[in-house]
């Protein structure tokens, strides 16, 4: 008996012959952390309407996809993953409104965006500049950095919603707030989104961008692989004062750390496997929550085999 995966697959590929996909595809190819086991299919759509359609045929099956951009804030298991994933970086198309407003897909990369507008004279969206991810990731994580976040440049999106279709959410329809958006926990998909930002000098926008760029790589372990932030910041304090006030920066198990640069990064120093830094994560987690009498949530989304 066929299962609702098989079935899509099925269907998927009468309705549309031409859609780029790859079966048993490890994960660990496609996330920052070089960590994660085979999905059963992974789908490569390069334009909005692959992209519905497919999301689509999914959901006519039962099926709810793996959204995947850049793969910077996800931590995969390593075992087979039973699952459809979609990667969106083939989505990637921006239109200046020879104004001050953009509209990028859901796939384009925040540092390619951060450029674009910078180009244009346009500002308000430096911070992104060195953020790893894409659009649709950061939109649905509020993503932010260095005082700024996505809620203070994203105008409105255009999504998928599998009951109603392609729908336009606008300013607080977004429901933006610390790391979170309308979109965190539902199945609604980003496909594009206009951002609004200002005028401004380009070679201002862009002296900006390098010294962000500059902190950046001073502080933080980019020379490793890792899901950026691991913990989101705690109401009481930083995550990465309170970890390093517990005496867990190094900390280590197996193949996966407490990065000696920075401790709200558990890093990849070489060969680690999910177990590892779950490990890592689960004892940090434990530790703080003992010593401080607070719970740090994870920031990067945790995909378990099943």
């Amino acid at each position: 008996m066929r299962d609702a995966v098989e079935s899509a697959i099925e269907a998927i590929g009468d309705r549309l012959p031409l859609l780029a996909h790859k079966a048993d595809e490890p994960m660990r190819n496609h996330t920052s952390f070089k960590v994660g086991g085979p999905v059963r299919i992974m789908f490569f759509p390069e334009n909005t309407g692959e992209l519905t359609e497919l999301c689509g045929i999914l959901h006519e099956h039962g099926v709810r996809p793996l959204i995947i951009g850049n793969g910077t804030n996800l931590i995969v298991d390593d075992t087979p993953l039973d699952m459809a994933a979609i990667k969106t970086t083939g989505i990637d198309a921006m239109e200046y409104d020879g104004e001050t407003a953009i509209t990028a897909g859901t796939g384009v990369l925040l540092s390619r965006l951060a450029v674009y507008a910078c180009e244009r004279g346009l500002s308000g969206f430096e911070f992104a500049h060195g953020i790893p991810g894409t659009l649709g990731g950061a939109v649905i994580m509020n993503a932010g950095a260095y005082g700024g976040e996505m809620k203070d440049a994203v105008r409105s999106t255009i999504a998928y919603n599998p009951e109603t279709g392609v729908v336009t959410i606008t300013g607080r329809q977004h429901e933006f707030s610390y790391r979170h958006s309308r979109f965190s926990n539902a199945d609604e998909i980003v496909i594009c989104s206009v951002i609004s930002l200002w005028r401004s000098d380009k070679e201002a926008i862009r002296a900006k961008m390098d010294e962000l760029n500059t902190r950046r790589r001073e502080s933080q372990p980019l020379d490793l692989p890792s899901a950026g932030s691991t913990f989101k910041r705690p109401k009481e304090g930083y995550a990465a004062a309170l970890i390093e006030q517990a005496g867990l920066k190094g900390y280590a198990a197996g193949g996966a750390q407490v990065s000696e640069k920075h401790s709200g990064f558990v890093v990849n120093r070489g060969g680690a496997s999910f177990s590892d830094i779950m490990a890592v994560v689960e004892h940090v987690q434990d530790t703080v929550l003992k010593r401080f009498g607070i719970e740090l949530e994870p920031e990067a989304k945790i995909i378990r085999g099943t």
